[in-house]
C-alpha cells in the first residue's frame, strides 16, 4: 500500500475515534470520502495530459497491473 493511502487511513481513523459509538461506519465513510476526493483532485490536475486520467490515479496510489 502506498504512503498516501496510509495517510488517508490515519486521517479516517482519527475522525472515527471521535465517534466511538459508530466507529466502523464513520471510519469506512470517511476513508472512502478521502479517497474519492484525492482521485477527483488528481483527475482535475491531470485532465489535459496525454495519458488517461485513470492512469494518473493508479500511479498516484501505487497500483500497478502486475
Amino acid at each position: 500500500m502506498n504512503e498516501r493511502i496510509l495517510e488517508l487511513a490515519i486521517k479516517a481513523r482519527e475522525y472515527a475515534e471521535s465517534k466511538p459509538d459508530i466507529y466502523q461506519v464513520a471510519y469506512d465513510k470517511k476513508f472512502a470520502e478521502l479517497i474519492v476526493r484525492e482521485c477527483a483532485d488528481i483527475a482535475s490536475i491531470n485532465q489535459h495530459q496525454y495519458e488517461p486520467t485513470g492512469l494518473y490515479v493508479l500511479k498516484h496510489f501505487g497500483v500497478t497491473n502486475d
